[in-house]
């Protein structure tokens, strides 16, 4: 889930449910995480690992997105985790488990009756909190044969959210990630969206520092941050086809591209450690899936990110 900027051109602000960008601009403290709390979050994340799969076994065309919703929920139900999204202040209080945003919809859309049809393109973030610590995961789902502009959008956005995440093995403050994730948005002719930008997170879902996906000079003077051992950020680079502008949709949440043109949103939680970045949010281990349903252990039916 994404933060929003301090400078917005929209009619109407976004809410922190993806989290404003620079919400505080000169908080950049952030705790450093133990490996024994990162691996509790682990826990947390590898859960909102197990949603992810759940929806994706039935994304399909003619699937509403309440139904998608559905399949979350009962992951975290049948845990007894926390889903982070439900009930998130905002003009109103978010009303689901999950952001599912569809085609020209960023972030932030909200579940129901609407049935996935052929060539969509299905943004669903979702995130849970168990034992008290939290993870938190994107994933842009196809629909069908899409576009050639839809499958390249799709593939800059995945590559930079992976860009990302080797670059903290050998990079010393966000800000030089954040100019290379730019950089390869741009150079494939997309637009990196601004008023949307990562966060740290921990024992809740936002926390200090914001984590742009690109670099201004505002955020290199009074937001960077180091890149160090028990860093715990959730990195998720925000793409359009022709603009970064946002506008609002009159249920206060639902954010889509100004343009009308399709979006895509990636995102996991990583924590660095001394053995290099870990993807909390990421596929199991073959030890982790010994502990996994029986639904989880065939590897080829995994959704990968």
């Amino acid at each position: 889930m994404k933060n929003v900027s301090y400078q917005s051109s929209k009619p109407k602000s976004p809410v922190p449910l993806a989290n404003p960008v620079f919400m505080n601009k000169h908080q950049t403290q952030r705790e450093l995480r133990s490996p024994r709390e990162i691996r509790k979050m682990r826990a947390a994340g590898l859960l909102v690992w197990q949603a992810h799969q759940a929806a994706n076994r039935i994304m399909r065309p003619g699937v509403t997105t309440a139904e998608l919703n559905e399949a979350v929920a009962n992951v975290f139900r049948e845990h007894g985790a926390e889903p982070l999204f439900l009930n998130y202040p905002g003009p109103t209080p978010y009303p689901a488990e999950t952001c599912i945003s569809v085609n020209e919809e960023l972030v932030h859309g909200i579940p129901g009756p609407r049935k996935i049809v052929e060539g969509d393109v299905v943004s669903l973030d979702t995130g849970c909190r168990i034992a008290g610590w939290c993870g938190d995961a994107a994933f842009t789902h196809t629909v069908g044969e899409i576009t050639p502009t839809q499958k390249s959008l799709l593939d800059v956005t995945l590559a930079t959210l992976n860009l990302s995440i080797e670059l903290l093995e050998s990079k010393k403050k966000w800000s030089e990630v954040a100019r290379e994730m730019e950089a390869m948005v741009r150079d494939a002719g997309f637009c990196v969206v601004e008023e949307m930008v990562g966060h740290g997170i921990g024992k809740n879902l936002h926390e200090a520092p914001s984590v742009p996906n690109y670099c201004s000079g505002e955020f290199a003077a009074t937001g960077d941050f180091d890149l160090r051992p028990g860093v715990v950020i959730a990195i998720e680079p925000m793409v359009q086809v022709s603009t970064k502008e946002l506008i609002c949709l009159d249920d206060d949440w639902t954010q889509v591209a100004a343009d009308g043109q399709y979006a895509a949103h990636f995102e996991h939680t990583v924590a660095i450690t001394k053995d290099g970045p870990k993807r909390l949010t990421g596929p199991p281990t073959d030890e982790e899936l010994a502990d996994l349903p029986e639904w989880l252990q065939d590897k080829d039916q995994w959704l990968v990110w």
